[in-house]
């Protein structure tokens, strides 16, 4: 099989910790993984042309990652983001704005480069200012798969937004916390089995995705639907954890291998990150090739 061509949308950012700075940006993270998974993603978004822009231009490219695409402005600074991680199982987030990637320009090569690809993976925080919502949205119109971090950060995003970008999405992944805010807006009662099925089909995707901390992921699909209970680990962080799983999710569903086994390395793969500081680190997939899928 072709190795599949993947395009990463949105915010690359600086994640300040108690312990220093880690770079961040949940599209970035999900084309590390992905990287680290032997895919070659090209990450669409925006630094300033400061330190902490050239410092994660610089990162990027020791993971192997093109910068071709990250355009380096000079109006607006390197977007950072407060990490309070007091809470190891529940990290807050201090979102700075306006920051360069809240500017992110359409730009007509990355228009044929995203119309080729094939899979558009973006995230809702990146909505969050209107220029870069407007390149989002017309690069959603030429993209063929695409799929959806859903991202609920206060006090960025509102109802309509989100249904925007849900409408487009083939495939959406959200926590369990974001499954429950999201079926409130519509009434949508019952259990999260239930309101997974009516965000599917009330949306029209192929997949929801929606993963449960500790208690592991649910998937569901017109097939049907399946669930994983995690793994319980002595969690150093949670940040970058969502990012890992989606990550090796799609590498086992690109790769059509049935759902029950894409969740369960997802699963794997996203708690092993939870027991590491930061949200890459680096990761001998060949160590977990044989792992049994209940253990880690």
């Amino acid at each position: 099989m072709t190795k599949p061509q993947i395009i990463c949308f949105g915010e690359v950012l600086w994640d300040i910790l108690p312990s220093g700075k880690m770079p961040g940006g949940a599209p970035m993270n999900v084309a590390i993984h992905l990287s680290y998974n032997n895919f070659s993603p090209l990450v669409i978004s925006r630094v300033g042309s400061d330190d902490l822009g050239k410092e994660l231009l610089s990162f990027l490219r020791e993971k192997n990652l093109s910068t071709e695409w990250i355009q380096v402005g000079e109006t607006h600074l390197t977007g950072v983001v407060k990490a309070n991680i007091s809470d190891k199982n529940e990290v807050t987030y201090k979102i700075v704005e306006p920051v360069a990637w809240d500017y992110i320009q359409f730009d007509a090569q990355v228009a044929d480069l995203v119309a080729a690809s094939d899979v558009f993976i973006y995230g809702s925080l990146a909505a969050r200012n209107p220029t870069t919502r407007q390149t989002l949205l017309r690069y959603l119109k030429l993209a063929r798969f695409k799929v959806l971090d859903v991202n609920l950060r206060p006090p960025y995003y509102n109802q309509e937004r989100i249904q925007e970008l849900l409408q487009y999405a083939d495939v959406a992944k959200m926590n369990h916390q974001e499954l429950e805010e999201i079926s409130g807006w519509f009434g949508w009662a019952g259990d999260g089995k239930e309101q997974m099925e009516a965000v599917r089909q009330h949306f029209n995707l192929q997949l929801l995705i929606v993963t449960r901390g500790e208690k592991g992921a649910a998937v569901v699909s017109e097939a049907g639907y399946h669930e994983h209970e995690g793994h319980r680990v002595e969690v150093e962080d949670t940040i970058g954890s969502g990012d890992a799983f989606l990550a090796t999710f799609l590498k086992f569903y690109l790769h059509q291998e049935p759902v029950q086994k894409a969740l369960a390395r997802a699963c794997l793969i996203g708690a092993y990150v939870a027991t590491q500081k930061g949200a890459t680190p680096r990761i001998d997939l060949s160590k977990f090739e044989n792992t049994p899928l209940t253990h880690i």
